[in-house]
Order: C-alpha cells, then sequence, then structure tokens
C-alpha cells in the first residue's frame, strides 16, 4: 500500500505534531544531584519531530499543544519559535499564582559516561497539556481549512492521561477524514504510564489508536548483541506488529545496542509492501547526547516520504539524520539537510571547508 500524501502547493503544513513540550534543564558535565547551573532547552517527542522536520529539512511545521500562561510557558513559547515551528495552535491556560490548577512540563536530564548511564527525572504532574480533552481544539479549521499532508503524535502524549488518549483518537480520526497520512510513535516511557497501570494500559491504548495510523514507529523493545545489527528481531517484531494491524502501510524502527553511555550500535528498518529496507549499520558510533535521536530519524523519514524518495533512501534519511541529532546538545536536531546529504553520498565524516 503506497502513502497517499497530498500535495505541499494545497496545504499550509507539511506536519503538524500533537504533544508535549517541556522544559529539559541539563546540567551539562555536572549530575542534577550537584549541579549548580543548567543549560534550558526546548523538547518533547512528537514536538522534536516537527521541529527536525523544520529546521533540518525546511519543511513547514507545527505544534498543537498547551501551556499555561506565565513567563514559564512564554520561554517555551519563544524556543518554539526559534526553532521555526508554528506556535499557532498552541492552547493557553490561565496562571493561578502557584501552579495548583496547570503547570508547564519539566524534565531535567543528565548525560552519561562510560559505564554511567544517563538519567532523567521528570516534574510533568498536572500539565496544561495534560488536561487538553475532545473538543479543545477546531480539527476541522486546522485539517481542513489550513491543510496537513502528515499528522504525527504518540505514545508519550497519550499516555500523560485519559483526557490525552481522547483527544489523540479525535484527532488521529478528524486527520483521516481529511486525508492526511497519520503517524504514530509507541515511545513506551514507563515514568508515564506507571501511575495508570503500567505496560498493559499502554498496549490496550496503543492499540486502540493504531486503528487510526498509517505510519508506525517503534516497537516492542528487543535485546540486541553488540555488532548485531542484522535486524532480524526487528523483522520479527514488525511482522507481528502488522499481521494483528493489517492496515498498517509502514512500520519503521531504530535498532540500536548500548555499548557504553556514548557509545552505541545504531541502525534503522523500514517495512512497506512486505518489503524490508535496511540503513547503514554505524557500528560504535560515539554520541555526544542520545536525547532525541529516535524523533530525528522519525522525521528523516517523513521527510523522505513528503519529497518523493525510493524506500531506500528513505531509510537513510532516518538513520543518518538521527544518528547526526546525537552528535549535538540537547533533544533536537542541530544539523542541515545538506549534511545528511553529505554523509548519504560520501559515508565519510570528513572535514568540510
Amino acid at each position: 500500500m503506497k502513502l497517499k500524501i497530498a500535495d505541499s502547493a494545497s496545504t499550509q503544513y507539511d506536519l503538524v505534531s500533537l504533544g508535549e513540550v517541556m522544559l529539559r534543564f541539563d546540567p551539562g558535565d555536572q549530575r542534577i544531584r550537584n549541579a549548580r547551573s543548567f543549560r534550558v532547552w526546548e523538547g518533547g517527542g512528537e514536538y522534536n519531530v516537527a521541529r527536525g522536520l523544520k529546521t533540518c529539512f525546511g519543511k513547514k511545521t507545527a505544534i498543537v499543544t498547551a501551556l499555561v500562561d506565565n513567563e514559564i510557558g512564554r520561554l517555551v513559547q519563544n524556543r518554539i519559535r526559534e526553532g521555526g515551528v508554528d506556535d499557532s495552535w498552541i492552547k493557553w491556560a490561565d496562571d493561578d499564582g502557584i501552579g495548583d490548577t496547570a503547570r508547564n512540563g519539566l524534565y531535567f536530564w543528565e548525560s552519561g559516561f562510560g559505564i554511567r548511564g544517563a538519567a532523567g527525572a521528570s516534574d510533568r504532574a498536572h500539565t496544561a497539556v495534560s488536561q487538553l480533552a475532545p473538543g479543545d481544539i477546531d480539527w476541522n479549521s486546522l485539517f481542513d481549512n489550513s491543510g496537513v499532508r502528515w499528522f504525527h503524535t504518540g505514545g508519550i502524549f497519550a499516555g500523560l492521561s485519559e483526557q490525552t488518549s481522547a483527544i489523540a483518537a479525535e484527532a488521529m480520526q478528524a486527520a483521516k477524514k481529511y486525508g492526511a497520512i497519520v503517524s504514530y510513535d509507541l515511545n513506551y516511557r514507563p515514568s508515564v504510564w506507571k501511575r495508570r497501570g503500567g505496560k498493559k494500559t499502554a498496549d490496550t491504548i496503543n492499540n486502540q489508536l493504531l486503528r487510526h495510523t498509517d505510519v508506525l514507529f517503534g516497537v516492542e523493545s528487543l535485546e540486541q548483541q553488540p555488532g548485531s545489527l542484522d535486524g532480524k528481531p526487528f523483522r520479527d517484531a514488525i511482522l507481528k506488529m502488522v499481521d494483528r494491524h493489517p492496515h498498517l502501510k509502514v512500520v519503521a524502527s531504530t535498532m540500536r545496542f548500548a555499548r557504553n553511555a556514548n557509545v552505541n550500535d545504531w541502525s534503522g528498518l523500514l517495512w512497506q509492501n512486505d518489503t524490508f529496507y535496511q540503513g547503514l549499520k554505524l557500528e560504535k558510533l560515539e554520541m555526544l547526547d542520545r536525547v532525541g535521536g529516535g524523533d530525528a530519524f522519525a522525521s528523516g523519514l517523513i521527510y523522505g516520504f513528503l519529497d518523493g524518495k525510493i524506500l531506500e533512501e528513505v531509510i537513510q534519511y532516518g538513520v543518518i539524520h538521527g544518528a547526526l541529532t546525537m552528535t549535538t546538545p540537547g533533544d533536537n536536531s542541530m544539523v542541515s539537510r545538506h549534511e545528511v546529504e553529505a554523509f548519504l553520498h560520501a559515508r565519510n565524516p570528513g572535514i568540510s571547508r
């Protein structure tokens, strides 16, 4: 089944994402518990896809989210604007002064080193976005009047609350109604789903939302061995997913083995029309910051589809964009399409003068 993607001339947006945008506090080479200062980034699984597609590939993107109208919320908004993502669809919640009724999400992330793994701590309960509910967003105006080629959301947003699961379904159905491609990233996070019943509840909700999905990112977590990027476990997992959800048109997954906190084996796999396409096998890939690699993989693939690339290239855009994104700090892509394509063609990270 081939993806039928609307022409860019007839739509305002190439992609719209629905998800939470948080502030990330990064202590640099320090640990969270010992830090005296932090760098601040914005990030969020679904948002990162929209930002990467805009900043690296120049596509028109927007984010649907909710923020509290205070200085923290406006800081997040300014970071979104810096990334070039349209913020017109932010729903603003009133500030009660202390964050009792709604707040903006924060998370703290320390990079690991060697045998010490990376670690994170979230502070995201009762956020404005977790209170988004069906009827809060005018989807008809977004998808019909504005026009959207591709809609993206995922399991992180769906896991925030019962309301977010419901509004994700509402949005996905509206996107399908108006002809947008719908993608969904499983992105299972134990901390997000813990209070809602864990993996069992996540699987139930994901299976419901996959009914409205064309393109799926991610499969069940798999154990990999060093240098074993042959993809067979992932092929088997993808085929099981397609067997359960035969309407899926595309399934794609990163393949990663963590040798230590800074060195991973990395590749990716794409399935369409009963055929698999595997990306470059990057063994012993050195990383500066692994957060956002999977989101960059997704935005690279989406770019390939939006621009009509052949499938052998589509998977490479995902793998290379994801790999390069993990060489820079923060959640978001800081690389250019030129850098992605230079590596795609030369496969050599030489000096550019």
